[in-house]
């Protein structure tokens, strides 16, 4: 596992150049739609009749429109393609198109720009499957997560500084806007030779032949993505928060002017807090992750989404009746704070939320299929973008605020979320998981990479404590079943953890031979369909801190299907809470309460030599005297 920091990445060619063709690409888009944005809000512009609240929505609807049209294709481009050279050609194509904005703003006519603004989106569509299929190439395991995190700081990094320009470039005092005009063509031109310095990016699957039939290659890829349920699962978390983003950021220039009454400063201050929040909560997923991708911040990511929604509307639930002229104002009427500390948690919560599902996907995804797959996401997050701006529509029509629409949103993301658990439970155990490792005890894994990236194998480890099975299982990033005793299997609470990470009870020959009989079978069924096993060859919890004599059960398993073995120690866990005493009682109060616990994983066994006295030498070599 890698121990540098993800900041390391952006000193390296293989990640610098294209980072900084997509940061350029995204502050480009944010310069070019806020600008529009602001000139329709601020300066009461009207295009085919429509006022500003419903213009942002349909300029919001011109952009996401192509993802849905044309996506299919662009994933088969990305899959087919060396991917450098589709990055030249796509940011090339984005100097044109932003050459043509410069036109239509110094020739003033504004109707065009909702055409760019459309043209855009495709050419977004096309980047897509690249940016996100490049990365797995590119990136180690351990480094996704902290890839993703950088890509989605620096994306939020541009709309902040996107936002910024694009509104400090509008001219209040003159119809023509040729500093915004020069700026759009300058920042793509920079970006297109940033995209020159890529290096070359192997096409996954050269002959592939390109299916044109948009329709029907869409529910070709969709098809990709529900092959493995974890990444169609992620998807539709992607999707979700893209709907709750879109949701609450196209409606900051309305909120601004109608709510809090303020103009175009107090506007940039609340997207600059939502997306500094974001890209804080992204950093902070590496360091909260340990280099893993922990499903377990993605429960709360969406928690902290909703509570902080909710609180939104109660900071400003109606319309303000003095108004502001400037930030400074605005910061010195009651509840301003509270505002601006809402968004950057929504942020961040955001952050928690999505950086995971992005590196799950990447990870899980067949790789030759990766860029049609991330094309299908990019279809289902239109569709759910498109369908925000319907909904935000429908809210207003039926009379609702928009401090009522937040409200809304936060209820309808609670009841997404807990479908989406319910769909895919490892979200929701891995949720507990990573809040009973990290809030009981400090956990601190070593030698984690050798447990295998892919097949089976099986681990074995001292028994301390009735969380060991958590602990071990929160220290790895591939799925582990436990095999336990069924009286530890049956303790309230941990068997609905248990019983949701499949884990297999077990029984002695005295106590239960069907049972036990039973398990093995399980055991052998999962071994040969490639999963990781552990079992704890002690047979139960240590009275003393000692560990046990190691049971031949160890020997049945490889003897029927010899895979090889990783010995895995657990130390400084006696004493501590659900640990046993010395009368062999359970501790009613905790002890070693927010304990380092080392979790040590040892070079793998091979089968001919996983004896149960050489696995228990090995065990107690890691262990040492860390009892």
């Amino acid at each position: 596992m890698s121990n540098t920091s993800q900041f390391s990445l952006l000193v390296q060619r293989r990640f610098l150049p294209f980072f900084s063709t997509q940061f350029l690409g995204a502050l480009n888009d944010n310069i070019f739609r806020n600008g529009l944005v602001t000139l329709i809000t601020f300066q009461g512009i009207a295009i085919l009749g429509m006022d500003h609240t419903i213009l942002a929505n349909v300029a919001a609807f011109l952009f996401t429109l192509p993802f849905f049209l044309f996506s299919a294709t662009a994933g088969q481009f990305a899959d087919k393609y060396e991917k450098s050279i589709l990055m030249r050609r796509i940011k090339l194509l984005e100097v044109g198109l932003m050459s043509f904005a410069a036109i239509a703003l110094l020739t003033r006519q504004y109707s065009l720009l909702l055409f760019v603004l459309f043209l855009m989106g495709c050419q977004s569509a096309l980047f897509g499957p690249v940016k996100y299929a490049y990365l797995p190439q590119k990136l180690h395991t351990d480094e996704l997560v902290g890839g993703n995190a950088l890509v989605e700081a620096g994306t939020y990094i541009a709309i902040i500084v996107g936002l910024i320009i694009g509104v400090e470039t509008v001219d209040f005092e003159s119809d023509r806007q040729t500093m915004l005009a020069f700026v759009l063509v300058a920042v793509s031109s920079i970006g297109y030779l940033a995209s020159r310095q890529v290096p070359i990016t192997e096409a996954v699957d050269p002959s592939l032949k390109i299916n044109f039939n948009a329709w029907q290659e869409t529910w070709k890829i969709i098809r990709f993505a529900r092959e493995e349920k974890s990444v169609f699962i992620s998807i539709l978390g992607i999707s979700w928060f893209w709907f709750f983003g879109s949701v609450m950021t196209i409606q900051m220039p309305a909120y601004t002017a109608d709510i809090i009454n303020g103009n175009e400063s107090v506007i940039t201050s609340f997207l600059v807090a939502f997306a500094v929040g974001v890209g804080l909560g992204a950093l902070l997923c590496e360091r909260m992750s340990d280099h893993r991708i922990e499903l377990g911040l993605v429960p709360l990511g969406s928690i902290g989404m909703s509570v902080f929604a909710v609180d939104l509307y109660f900071a400003q639930p109606e319309a303000a009746g003095a108004a502001v002229e400037s930030f400074t104002d605005f910061i010195s009427r009651s509840g301003s704070w509270r505002i601006l500390l809402d968004l950057a948690l929504l942020g961040v919560f955001g952050g928690f939320y999505s950086v995971p599902l992005y590196a799950l996907m990447q990870k899980r995804s067949r790789r030759q299929h990766l860029s049609r797959i991330v094309a299908a996401n990019n279809i289902i997050n239109a569709l759910f973008m498109v369908g925000a701006v319907v909904f935000s529509i429908i809210i207003f029509k039926l009379g609702f605020s928009i401090p009522e629409l937040f409200l809304f949103i936060a209820a309808l993301n609670a009841v997404v979320a807990i479908y989406i658990y319910s769909l895919l439970p490892e979200f929701l155990m891995r949720f507990l998981t990573w809040l009973i490792i990290n809030v009981v005890y400090r956990i601190y894994p070593s030698g984690i990479e050798n447990i295998p990236k892919t097949g089976p194998a099986v681990v074995v480890c001292n028994h301390v404590s009735f969380m060991d099975p958590i602990i071990l299982g929160g220290s790895v990033s591939r799925p582990i079943q436990f095999v336990m005793h069924y009286k530890i299997f049956k303790m309230p609470f941990l068997s609905f953890i248990f019983r949701n990470t499949k884990a297999i009870p077990i029984a002695s020959k005295s106590e239960d031979p069907a049972l036990m009989n039973e398990a093995f079978e399980k055991v052998d069924a999962e071994l040969a369909a490639g999963n990781i096993i552990c079992i704890f060859p002690e047979g139960g919890l240590t009275d003393d801190g000692e560990i046990k004599r190691f049971k031949p059960d160890i020997e049945r398993i490889i003897e029927r299907r010899a895979v090889p073995v990783i010995p895995v120690a657990l130390g400084r866990l006696w004493g501590s809470w659900f640990s046993r005493q010395k009368n062999s009682g359970i501790r009613t109060i905790p002890g070693r309460l927010f304990t380092r616990v080392p979790v040590m994983f040892g070079e793998p066994v091979q089968p001919a030599d996983a004896s149960a006295e050489k696995l228990e030498l090995l065990v107690r070599a890691l262990r040492g005297d860390l009892r």
